[in-house]
């Protein structure tokens, strides 16, 4: 995959946490993820399309969906409950949307997130590398999978 397209994820997070969120966090290194399934159980899913097309998935464990949602909504949440789904949503949406800005060409859609709960597979594209970029915060690890192909034609 072309870092020109990972890249962009880098710097979404980072502006989306010191903007948005105002939780301090680490980003770990890339790396290519095996398997399609969700590393954590809260998981804001979203679709691409346009330069290229795919999926990125931003996952928490739901310790740290609580801790990001609560600081999103400044009201802490004890629960995974519909609060904190738009939240988490609205998360994936935040960033899905700053990285495209980074994009070369700029000709790229997100859809409206879907956030899921629970043990789950994610639909990524076939024959893509999926980049999984772990993310910590001072209450555990999150992660960030990033699984585009440069659209054909």
């Amino acid at each position: 995959m072309d870092v020109r397209y990972i890249n962009p994820f880098l710097t979404a997070v980072q502006n989306v946490f010191e903007t948005m969120i105002n939780i301090p966090f680490d980003l770990g290194k890339p790396s290519v993820k095996r398997e399609a399934a969700a590393p954590f159980e809260v998981s804001g899913i979203i679709g691409i399309t346009g330069e290229v097309i795919g999926s990125v998935v931003v996952s928490f464990p739901e310790n740290i969906a609580l801790q990001l949602a609560s600081a999103l909504l400044g009201d802490q949440l004890t629960t995974v409950n519909a609060d904190c789904t738009d939240a988490i949503g609205e998360i994936a949406n935040m960033i899905a949307g700053d990285a495209k800005n980074g994009f070369p060409q700029g000709d790229t859609s997100v859809s409206v997130p879907t956030v899921i709960i629970g043990k789950h597979k994610v639909a990524y594209p076939s024959g893509v590398p999926i980049i999984t970029i772990p993310c910590k915060t001072n209450g555990g690890w999150f992660a960030i999978d990033v699984a585009l192909k440069v659209k054909e034609g």
